[in-house]
């Protein structure tokens, strides 16, 4: 039996698997390219619990339908080799079978003690917080990230998953504190520039987050899709709050939609933008919305996460392609087969909200604002962060202005300005709504 990097023993005694799983456990909390290594561990040691379990988990982040039936020969393996395994091996892969049973109530049960037992263990405890994130519970993100505080562990990844769940919980002091902790140890940890992108947005440092991110852009080239594209989207968002419209399309067929265009996060990515560029009033060429669509036509039975499926279907429908129907269809279906703790989620806020989208992406504004008003308040449920389910506020709010309710549209644009008062597009689009309601000034 062999160590691996953070100490922690590994069911093998192959050097080669444990440095395998170690360059996978890496580009795993670091975001790189290379947390495939993982597949070369079980070439070298199939007898490897850890190094199967770990495959397992590589193919369930393809967040895709297909994903159980790719990660469950590598499970089967695992859980024929537990007799053998450590006990922390062992609760790992009970997690990830969780995970691919969808019986996330057992994964986060293992998660939870893997984190009190074995603080070291960064990669279970970032799964962990995936899978909270997934479900809308930010305090389940933090409590896993303290419980390895508590237990010793400290790393700058750690301090950026502190940062990260600080954030969500909208303790935005902690989290800008703690994601400078890790950029004083790893001053390019993605993950840390990623929290403090959420915390520039929310207290609108507008300018000062865009000098920041855009000091640490050249790093995230050697990123995986999902956090080279999605720093890039966080900055975005604050072009495009300075209407830097331009600038933003230049950036989107390299750093947003160029890069793995089969892959969730970067199709949802796309979207969003798109979409958050038509809102603030630029007119886009449709076949940008086009090729989007021609990637999106084969998620019609995607129905992994409901924060997915959203934006899978409002891109579709903006792509105006027959199967946005085929995926409404779909999402009913599961809405009403959906398992704890997920069912409510679906059923009483996803489901709506995809009829209402539907009625927004065909200019239906009055179903649309009446739609998403019972479900907004919901929204963490289906999850997403803060900053990604705000398009679904900036949708509602158009929905508002397209047919004709400006004093609701009033009270929620004057809110968003007084937190960004240095945005020219808020203050833009709050100048029209006072001059269309007869008032004199903002």
């Amino acid at each position: 039996m062999l160590n691996d990097a953070y100490g922690l023993p590994v069911s093998t005694d192959s050097p080669a698997a444990v440095a395998a799983i170690d360059t996978f456990v890496e580009h795993f909390l670091g975001y790189g390219q290379q947390a495939d290594a993982v597949l070369k561990a079980v070439e070298y040691d199939p007898e490897c619990a850890l190094a199967q379990a770990c495959c397992a988990a590589l193919y369930m982040f393809l967040e895709a339908p297909q994903a159980p039936q790719l990660a469950r020969p590598y499970l089967a393996a695992a859980q024929r080799l537990k007799t053998t395994a450590t006990a922390r091996e062992q609760l790992f892969i009970d997690a990830i079978a969780g995970w691919v049973d969808n019986n996330m109530a057992t994964a986060l049960r293992c998660h939870e003690q893997l984190a009190a037992q074995y603080p070291w263990d960064l990669a279970a405890i970032k799964i962990g917080q995936y899978h909270y994130f997934n479900l809308g519970d930010a305090a389940g993100m933090l409590r896993l990230a303290l419980q390895a505080r508590a237990g010793g562990a400290a790393s700058p990844y750690l301090d950026g998953m502190l940062a990260f769940g600080f954030e969500q919980c909208h303790r935005l002091d902690l989290a800008e504190q703690s994601a400078r902790a890790a950029l004083a140890q790893k001053p390019d940890e993605p993950w840390a520039h990623h929290a403090l992108a959420h915390v520039f947005e929310t207290q609108g440092r507008i300018a000062e987050g865009i000098e920041f991110l855009e000091s640490h852009a050249a790093s995230w080239a050697t990123l995986n899709s999902f956090m080279h594209t999605h720093n890039w989207w966080h900055l975005c968002l604050l072009y495009i709050d300075r209407e830097r419209f331009e600038q933003v399309q230049a950036i989107y067929p390299q750093h947003i939609w160029g890069v793995w265009k089969e892959y969730s996060q970067d199709q949802i990515g796309a979207v969003s933008l798109l979409a958050r560029l038509e809102l603030a009033g630029v007119n886009l060429e449709p076949a940008l919305w086009q090729e989007l669509g021609d990637y999106l036509s084969v998620r019609i039975n995607d129905v992994v996460q409901p924060f997915l499926s959203l934006q899978y279907l409002y891109g579709l429908a903006r792509a105006e392609r027959p199967e946005a129907e085929t995926l409404l269809a779909n999402i009913a279906v599961y809405a009403r087969q959906a398992p704890t703790p997920s069912h409510a989620a679906w059923a009483d806020v996803t489901l709506p909200a995809s009829y209402a989208l539907l009625a927004h992406a065909s200019g239906q504004y009055a179903a649309a604002a009446r739609g998403l008003e019972p479900v907004l308040t919901r929204l963490q449920t289906i999850g997403g962060s803060h900053a990604q389910r705000d398009l679904f506020w900036q949708i509602y709010l158009d929905a508002l202005l397209g047919c004709g309710r400006l004093s609701d549209a009033q009270q929620i644009l004057q809110l968003r300005y007084q937190s960004r008062p240095d945005s020219p597009l808020l203050k833009r689009q709050l100048q029209r709504v006072y001059r269309e309601l007869g008032l004199s000034d903002f």
